[in-house]
């Protein structure tokens, strides 16, 4: 099963973008400071991110849905974290 130069992409844009919150999750938990951080743009961003699942849903596309689904849980975390510390 060959897999098309489209389907790498994607699977790599989607792989970047997914994970791209990691590290901002992580500092905030380690660090428990969030004074910087949107709590609008990170509740934007999940609501965004849960429209991409839908329409992922929508699309029958597996990739999209999974990685908006990680992606909206991290934009989450960061705004429950937001929300627990300020």
């Amino acid at each position: 099963m060959a897999i098309s130069l489209a389907t790498i992409l994607g699977l790599a844009a989607a792989a970047l973008t997914t994970f791209a919150n990691v590290p901002q999750v992580w500092k905030a938990w380690q660090t428990g400071e969030t004074r910087d951080l949107s709590l609008a743009m990170t509740l934007i961003l999940a609501a965004g991110l849960g429209l991409w699942i839908g329409y992922g849903v929508l699309q029958a596309d597996a990739v999209i849905v999974v990685a908006n689904a990680i992606a909206m849980l991290l934009a989450l975390a960061l705004a429950g974290l937001k929300i627990r510390h300020g």
